[in-house]
């Protein structure tokens, strides 16, 4: 079965880095996307970034644009998320999702079929 392994999350201080990882298997497509999602608290769900495996195309929301990078290793289905600059604001439980290539998945949770367990990130000092 389709099965998203995340890792990386953890307690950071602000200023601080993560690298999120999200390990797809399970599936037959040579390429698909992925997005990379999350919720706080009282808050609803709201998209973080995304990329297309077929030529790295990449999606980032206007709150992280400029501090978080997307990138993936297609011979491991993985996709990264390097966190830098890390802000008390981007504390929430981080989800990745998987939809097919060419999708809205990048952006739209609505688009995506699978889902990670999610991962807790912490930004406090």
């Amino acid at each position: 079965q389709v099965q998203l392994v995340e890792s990386g999350g953890g307690l950071v201080q602000p200023g601080g880095s993560l690298r999120l990882s999200c390990a797809a298997s399970g599936f037959s497509w040579k390429y698909y996307t992925i997005g990379w999602f999350r919720q706080a608290p009282g808050k609803e769900r709201e998209g973080v970034s995304g990329i297309r495996t077929s030529d790295g195309s990449a999606y980032y929301a206007d709150s992280v644009k400029g501090r978080f990078t997307i990138s993936r290793e297609n011979a491991k289905n993985t996709v990264y998320l390097q966190m830098n600059s890390l802000k008390p604001e981007d504390t929430a439980v981080y989800y990745c999702a998987l939809g097919p290539p060419f999708s809205a998945c990048t952006f739209d949770a609505r688009a995506c079929i699978y889902w990670g367990q999610g991962t807790q990130v912490t930004v406090s000092s």
